[in-house]
């Protein structure tokens, strides 16, 4: 569903390049396979960075991680936190759904290093 709205909102802006989006991994495969030049948004509602301030920071490589619905656990949040390349951002004080603040952060990465600030 949401690869769908990505192409769907591509062709609306003429966009060529699609965001890359992974398939489902167990986190614990996904830290530990993590590569090291490459930064990891954790979008934490317990608190982070302002994201756009974040990642005006951290140039080159990213990815975003947007939590399930719930959010994570204490380990899940510990685990990912203990991670060298993991930037805590807050997308602000309103608790999103899934979908919605994975168009949000991607919004602000956008408008902050992407082909929007051009």
């Amino acid at each position: 569903r949401i690869e769908k709205r990505m192409i769907e909102a591509a062709e609306q802006c003429e966009r060529t390049a699609l965001p890359e989006l992974q398939p489902i991994v167990r986190l614990e495969k996904l830290l530990a396979d993590w590569p090291q030049d490459r930064t990891l948004f954790f979008c934490d509602e317990r608190g982070g960075a302002p994201a756009a301030a974040a990642m005006a920071a951290h140039l080159g490589p990213a990815a975003i991680l947007i939590g399930p619905e719930g959010g994570f656990d204490d380990g899940e949040n510990a685990a990912i936190r203990a991670l060298a390349q993991a930037v805590p951002v807050s997308l602000g004080p309103r608790i999103l759904r899934a979908e919605t603040a994975a168009i949000s952060a991607v919004a602000l990465w956008m408008g902050t290093v992407g082909d929007w600030c051009d």
